[in-house]
């Protein structure tokens, strides 16, 4: 029963932290095409990992994560008003490139069936 607790509380937390990217004015995160792919959090509720994407790379990505450690706090202190907990679970993000990955393998499969 736990494990439900924590699957449903990451997909809040992935959904909330998308909403929240959007409005930080932050220039390393602002006007970037960014998701939110997955968000891990631990048994004891206390963190929280979310793994950011970029359309245009793992390097926007990397930096975004950067602004993003910085806005932490404010972030924290809006999941927790949001969602309603008692205690919200520390944030650390973490670059990732699935989605510029999906993309090129979209083209490729793309490309291939153009070809037959």
């Amino acid at each position: 029963m736990a494990g439900y607790r924590t699957d449903r509380l990451s997909e809040d937390i992935r959904r909330e932290l998308i909403s929240l990217i959007g409005g930080l004015k932050d220039p390393r995160v602002a006007g970037k095409m960014l998701t939110v792919v997955n968000v891990k959090v631990s048994s004891d509720l206390s963190y929280a990992k979310a793994y950011v994407s970029s359309m245009s790379g793992i390097e926007d990505a990397e930096e975004a994560c950067a602004g993003l450690r910085s806005a932490a706090g404010f972030l924290r202190r809006e999941l927790s008003n949001n969602l309603h907990l008692r205690k919200a679970p520390e944030l650390s993000f973490a670059a990732d490139d699935s989605v510029q990955k999906s993309m090129e393998m979209f083209e490729k499969l793309k490309e291939r069936t153009d070809e037959n």
